[in-house]
């Protein structure tokens, strides 16, 4: 049973039969901050008496009325101007617990009637060195999204930008071909604006494994793509390894280069915007904050402010050659070529000012018919027990993914960089994610998983495996306590959460969401330790137990489902 659902539903029921149908789509059901005053709330009244001319609170005593004939629920009362507060009967309690105990099912629930089809990107990193740890970060927020898009239904794609086109990867070939001089032998010395990192160590060796020394032997402009190909190459090959160390894969890895072929994808892209009039010569204005020698001059520029951008965009440098911003154009386009509904670009802090202007572009070029939403990922401040930890010898100057991965382990590693919004920072404390102990949320929800199945082992004990069979059938009307009763109520809002995660791109909801269930399971097993009555295991009553132990699952099982959806292990024991 979806309850947040079947709640609206009727709520909507017993507003159209009032002959009120402007606005239904506003209608929500809730959960209160404060749990006092009541399981549920419901915004109905407040957001249909203004376009139905009827007086909120008066409205919402007549909607609490019919609602607590409802048998779902126990009980309304109607608070402030109208809010309708709602307590669930114990048969609404029982039938969710009967639903969560089969969590797949359950989190099926969420699914939408409108699946899209998703391009999720994400990582995106210049090829030029090893990750670090903030594009940890936006890789397991790319990943963990696309995970809960597809359990809301939608048909996602996972892919990877490949910047493999500008002036990055020529320095980056530059700095390898001083590796392979190395390799041949020859002392060397890294100026600055080369990459510094012994990463390139390895590109080094195998150019000359493959050429020997023949590149001494060419011009730069001759060794130069080769030696760029090859390190993209081997520098991609090291970020896939470094994901897959998160758990984390793409589908597709798209070139940027591959935009500027023969064809000039760019070129026909400026053209598709051309024919509907957004593409004009013109000067943009002097920015805030410019240099004194700064000229204004004519350039090439996309009419974004057409689609809510604060300025024009150039398209063209002065020496005619694009802007980075003219190949994410064409890039977007290719996805919207491809059939996409809605794009999801998970990105550094550092593109904040890209969100406006990539936003009024989609729209441009889909004539609106595609969504883009852009995440910015904030930085990650690494500490050991409250202390800044040092950079990294290998990179050069940024602690590496693989080095945080191989300290910590995958799933602190994914739970912590979901355990805030992407776009406010995060302090990772190497000593804090891998402490045993309830400051610790990875720790946290994972051990509610394996109280779970210990409570389980317990019951087998006190009594036999049978006490575990059938419990889809067992009645839960002897599940009065509060403290069970707010685990029912969490349950409940288990699919609502995951579509609402999904539908406003915000993982972090549902690690919120596994460490508020978490922390009512353990609330629950300690008051057992005080009151013995309260234990999930009460070897003076079978069916009571019976009754707990589907509590027990049905907790198991959507902290299962959770914790899959983030990309984190789910174990039995912890050791």
């Amino acid at each position: 049973m979806h309850l947040l659902e079947e709640l609206k539903s009727r709520v909507i029921a017993i507003v159209e039969a009032e002959g009120l149908r402007d606005g239904l789509e506003r209608i929500a059901i809730e959960t209160p901050r404060d749990p006092s005053h009541g399981d549920l709330s419901t915004n109905a009244a407040m957001v249909l008496a203004k376009a139905a001319k009827r007086n909120p609170r008066q409205l919402g005593e007549l909607i609490a009325g019919k609602l607590a004939e409802d048998p779902l629920v126990a009980e309304t009362t109607v608070a402030g101007p109208g809010f309708v507060n709602i307590r669930i009967s114990d048969q609404a309690a029982a039938a969710v617990i009967h639903s969560a105990l089969d969590g797949e099912r359950f989190t099926t629930l969420a699914r939408t009637p409108a699946p899209q089809r998703v391009n999720v990107e994400y990582v995106s990193a210049n090829p030029t060195g090893p990750l670090h740890v903030g594009h940890a970060r936006g890789a397991v927020v790319g990943d963990a999204l696309a995970s809960i898009l597809a359990l809301r239904g939608h048909e996602v794609t996972r892919e990877y930008y490949i910047n493999d086109a500008g002036a990055q990867v020529d320095v980056l070939a530059r700095s390898a071909y001083l590796r392979y001089l190395e390799a041949l032998g020859e002392t060397i010395e890294i100026p600055s604006g080369l990459y510094p990192g012994d990463y390139l160590v390895p590109v080094g060796e195998a150019l000359k494994a493959e050429h020997g020394d023949a590149l001494k032997a060419m011009d730069e402009a001759e060794w130069l793509p080769v030696v760029r190909a090859k390190a993209i190459a081997m520098m991609m090959d090291a970020v896939r390894d470094d994901l897959a160390v998160l758990h984390i894969g793409h589908d597709v890895f798209f070139s940027e280069r591959s935009l500027q072929t023969p064809e000039d994808i760019v070129a026909k892209t400026i053209d598709r915007l051309e024919g509907d009039g957004l593409i004009y010569e013109g000067v943009l204005p002097r920015p805030k904050g410019a240099a004194e020698d700064w000229e204004d001059r004519e350039q090439t520029l996309f009419r974004s402010t057409r689609y809510g951008d604060d300025v024009d965009r150039a398209l063209k440098k002065s020496d005619g050659t694009y802007t980075y911003f003219a190949s994410d154009i064409a890039y977007h386009a290719n996805k919207i070529d491809r059939g996409f509904d809605r794009l999801i670009d998970v990105l550094g802090a550092d593109h904040g000012g890209y969100v406006r202007r990539m936003t009024a572009a989609v729209a441009a070029l889909s004539q609106t018919r595609v969504t883009l939403d852009c995440l910015l990922c904030q930085l990650v401040k690494l500490y050991r027990g409250g202390e800044p930890v040092k950079m990294s010898k290998r990179s050069g100057d940024f602690v590496t993914l693989r080095d945080v991965v191989d300290e910590v382990g995958t799933d602190a590693v994914r739970f912590m960089m979901l355990y805030r919004k992407s776009d406010a920072p995060l302090d990772f404390d190497f000593v804090k994610v891998t402490e045993q102990s309830r400051d610790n949320p990875v720790f946290y929800v994972q051990y509610a998983h394996a109280r779970c199945a210990s409570a389980k082992r317990q019951a087998v004990d006190a009594f036999d495996e049978s006490v575990l069979e059938g419990l889809d059938g067992v009645d839960l009307t002897v599940l009065n306590d509060s403290g069970e009763r707010t685990i029912a109520i969490l349950l409940a809002q288990w699919p609502q959460l995951l579509a609402n995660a999904a539908d406003a791109a915000e993982p972090h909801r549902v690690a919120f969401y596994l460490n508020d269930l978490a922390s009512a399971l353990h609330a629950q097993w300690n008051r057992g330790k005080d009151i013995a009555a309260l234990r999930f295991v009460n070897t003076e009553s079978r069916d009571l137990t019976r009754a707990r132990l589907a509590l027990v699952e049905a907790v198991r099982s959507v902290i299962g489902q959770g914790l899959s959806a983030l990309g984190v292990s789910a174990p039995e024991e912890m050791r």
